[in-house]
């Protein structure tokens, strides 16, 4: 694998710096994120020297362009200290997840007016059932004390 020359580290240092200004202003390509992927991948470099490396005598060592990375979750965490929402998919979660509480609200008051409905509607119908039996006990007992009787109709005559 070939070394890189300064020259070629600060052009892509300088790639890399303008791929940062854009995607942190929100300017993302397709299915793009606001992280170092998306980063890498709009700077046209590898995303691993953004990462730490380990010397042949196992010794860490930092990557690259690793100060880069550094910088950008740095401005990335000020940005959203701020209160700005960065990435156009976090906004979205976040309405989306407004609107879903705003669907369970309207949910769970749509299941209450049925309920509500149903005992209304049973009320309603029990009491004209129970005046309709009132009266009827009511003409029964009149009519066993009653000293009066009916006079049957002409119609009712053979």
């Amino acid at each position: 694998m070939a070394r890189l020359t300064e020259a070629d580290k600060a052009r892509n240092e300088a790639a890399i710096r303008a791929a940062m200004d854009r995607v942190l202003v929100g300017n993302l390509p397709p299915g793009g994120k606001v992280d170092l992927k998306t980063l890498a991948t709009t700077a046209d470099v590898t995303r691993t020297g953004f990462y730490p490396k380990k010397s042949r005598d196992a010794t860490p060592r930092p990557g690259t362009y690793q100060h880069l990375a550094e910088e950008f979750e740095q401005r990335l965490q000020e940005l959203r200290a701020a209160g700005e929402i960065v990435d156009p998919r976090d906004a979205r979660v976040d309405r989306l997840k407004k609107q879903v509480d705003e669907l369970k609200e309207r949910v769970v008051i749509r299941d209450e007016q049925p309920a509500e409905l149903t005992e209304s509607k049973a009320l309603e119908i029990s009491q004209p059932a129970a005046q309709y039996d009132e009266i009827k006990r009511l003409r029964t007992q009149v009519a066993e004390h009653s000293p009066v009787r009916s006079v049957p109709n002409a119609r009712d005559r053979p």
